[in-house]
């Protein structure tokens, strides 16, 4: 092996990977199997994750990747479900090696006072409990068990740090991500696992397309146009630009010794000033 490959390697690894059909998973999925690793593709609807597989085995230099990706469906509200899909992976894969927690979303935004607190409670639920304390809760037990040395990532906002507008739940939500991010990876650092998260700027997904770019004329939206503005690069992210930062977040070689961090890939967007 050459010093990079056995420095980022993932190879013997599997990755289980929430929220598996979303296009930062998928993004994040490819780099771990070009890495070398198995992936597990969890996501709440068997047929999403069967559609990423196919779209991940039909990349240039993958054709060989079909056996090493598993489509699991998986509830990560729940713990019977989360617990399921966890024993399936590592019955067919081994492992998992690594927890990405990758599920997640917004739906809407507001003024404070015109909160749908039902909603408000939903998008809480599925960026923070089946985002990150569900799924984290059923796989370091799992690990402590049987003696494993798992690495968690999890996926925190630029709303982690700076509220954005209108979206309240969401940023709560995310704020709670890395905060738990770092009391995780202290608790769990007797066991020698790792717990480290990665914020994420303005990248166009399933969930912010239509918030951020007209879908009839192509043209940004006034939300689109205020996020470029506050960029210093100037553009929304290219999703392959979370692929170094997952692989070295996810290599016990390059960072065995980082955990508790959140690192932001953003274009500048928390250093934005006048």
């Amino acid at each position: 092996m050459t010093y990079l490959e056995e420095m980022f390697s993932l190879s013997g690894k599997t990755v289980a990977i929430t929220g598996g059909g979303g296009v930062i998973a998928g993004a994040m999925s490819e780099a771990f199997l070009r890495a070398g690793a198995t992936v597990a593709l969890w996501d709440i609807k068997l047929e999403f994750a069967e559609a990423a597989r196919q779209r991940l085995a039909a990349l240039p230099g993958l054709s060989d990747a079909a056996d090493r990706i598993l489509p699991v469906e998986v509830d990560a509200l729940s713990e019977p479900s989360v617990r399921k899909a966890l024993e399936a992976t590592a019955d067919k894969l081994g492992g998992p090696h690594v927890l990405v927690n990758a599920a997640g979303g917004n739906k809407g935004k507001s003024a404070f006072l015109e909160i749908d607190v039902p909603l408000f409670e939903d998008i809480l639920r599925l960026n923070l409990v089946a985002g990150l304390v569900v799924p984290t809760k059923v796989t370091a037990a799992f690990w402590i068990e049987k003696g494993i040395k798992g690495n968690i990532l999890n996926m925190a906002s630029m709303g982690s740090y700076i509220p954005l507008s209108g979206v309240w739940a969401y940023d709560a939500a995310k704020a709670g991500v890395m905060n738990l991010t770092m009391a995780c990876a202290k608790e769990f650092a007797p066991h020698g696992i790792r717990v480290n998260a990665i914020a994420p700027g303005f990248f166009l997904g399933n969930q912010n397309r239509a918030l951020l770019v007209d879908e009839k004329t192509g043209d940004l939206t006034p939300r689109g146009k205020d996020v470029i503005a506050h960029t210093p690069f100037g553009r929304f992210g290219d999703v392959s630009e979370i692929a170094g930062i997952s692989l070295y977040l996810a290599s016990d070689k390059a960072a065995g010794f980082v955990t508790g961090i959140t690192v932001p890939v953003d274009g500048g967007y928390l250093v934005q000033n006048i």
